[in-house]
């Protein structure tokens, strides 16, 4: 069949019908937002029982054992996503385990990040254990490793050789700070992940990436405004790889507040400014990032669906299902958190991404 000869040519020896089939039919089970509104509704421990059973029950039953309410849901909801997530990992194959791997190595890049935050922070190991890298989990056992085996983030990149990120560290001069060390990091993952998704010839999963550049981009410099950074240094931050042109980067970082930088990145050709004067506003009101956050999030949500119904024997429903996966367990830990310190729904809510 036409299909099935343009899947070998593409993915090569991999089991792209079997995996997207799963992948789907996975999707299909998570939580609604019909549901995530009716746990809204519920009270803190309501909310714990009710997580358990919508698929956390065994992650739920090994913390409870040592940790209670808001502690107890977080630790299971993020043991139950790393799981899930390598548990997809291997139910793919061939080219398709590789292009899907390319999606999944944020999630290392993400807990060096926590590493590395713990440990300028100056968290006791014990603190890291109980309440950051629970040792329940075994996939933390090399992460935790670390930590106990350092002290003070020169220690921690030094026991980080040998991987790709301790690789990246390395290679930065005089006594970096952890804002340097995060951003090379963000670096090298999207230009490993450009690289191999380039010589995969997935063009939709290199929009994606590129998309996703921009909006790091985007969120970097509105941070970098706020925090007084100077041009060299925002230009310095700067992810290459992204779709905006160059003429228009320089703008954004020569840009003195909200407006100025919204006005030119609206410019560009290649970037989707649609709501940004509403996430300004919004943003002013609240003096926080969030609502820019939150609208780039819910924009790169929808073109991984939408190429996911474009591309159905692809790479993509099986990246689809894990970041809605991911956005699942994100809105249970907003919801969960925020009532545990008694937030109103409504604020809960305006923060949920269904």
């Amino acid at each position: 069949m036409r299909g099935e000869s343009m899947a070998s040519l593409n993915y090569g020896r991999s089991n792209v019908y079997n995996a997207s089939a799963r992948a789907k039919a996975r999707k299909a089970s998570l939580i609604d937002s019909t549901r995530m509104r009716q746990l809204l509704q519920q009270g803190p421990e309501s909310i714990a029982a009710s997580v358990g059973e919508l698929g956390y029950r065994s992650e739920m039953d090994l913390y409870a054992t040592r940790m209670t309410g808001a502690d107890a849901v977080e630790s299971a909801l993020f043991h139950n996503l790393d799981n899930d997530i390598h548990e997809v990992l291997n139910f793919c194959h061939g080219s398709l385990r590789d292009l899907v791997a390319i999606y999944v190595d944020r999630f290392d890049y993400e807990k060096a990040k926590t590493v590395l935050r713990a440990i300028n922070g100056g968290a006791s190991d014990e603190i890291i254990e109980d309440q950051i890298l629970p040792p329940e989990n075994t996939r933390n056992s090399p992460w935790l490793a670390i930590v106990r085996s350092t002290e003070g983030l020169p220690e921690a990149v030094e026991a980080m050789s040998g991987t790709p990120w301790g690789k990246t560290l390395s290679k930065l001069e005089g006594e970096p700070s952890l804002e340097e060390m995060e951003n090379a990091l963000d670096m090298q993952y999207f230009r490993n992940a450009i690289e191999a998704v380039k010589s995969g010839g997935e063009k939709r999963l290199l929009r994606y990436l590129r998309v996703e550049i921009d909006h790091r981009n985007l969120i970097n410099q509105l941070r970098a405004l706020r925090l007084g950074t100077s041009q060299e240094k925002r230009n310095s931050i700067v992810i290459p790889g992204g779709r905006i042109e160059s003429a228009i980067i320089k703008q954004i970082c020569s840009a003195n507040n909200d407006s100025d930088l919204i006005e030119a990145i609206s410019r560009s050709s290649s970037f989707d400014s649609s709501g940004l004067d509403i996430a300004m506003e919004k943003s002013k009101e609240h003096g926080s990032l969030d609502p820019y956050a939150e609208l780039l999030s819910h924009k790169r949500h929808s073109l991984l669906k939408k190429f996911s119904y474009l591309s159905p024997i692809s790479p993509f429903p099986v990246i689809h299902y894990i970041e809605c996966k991911a956005l699942e367990v994100r809105n249970l830990r907003l919801l969960v958190r925020g009532k545990s310190v008694g937030l109103p729904d409504d604020v809960i809510e305006a923060h949920m991404d269904f």
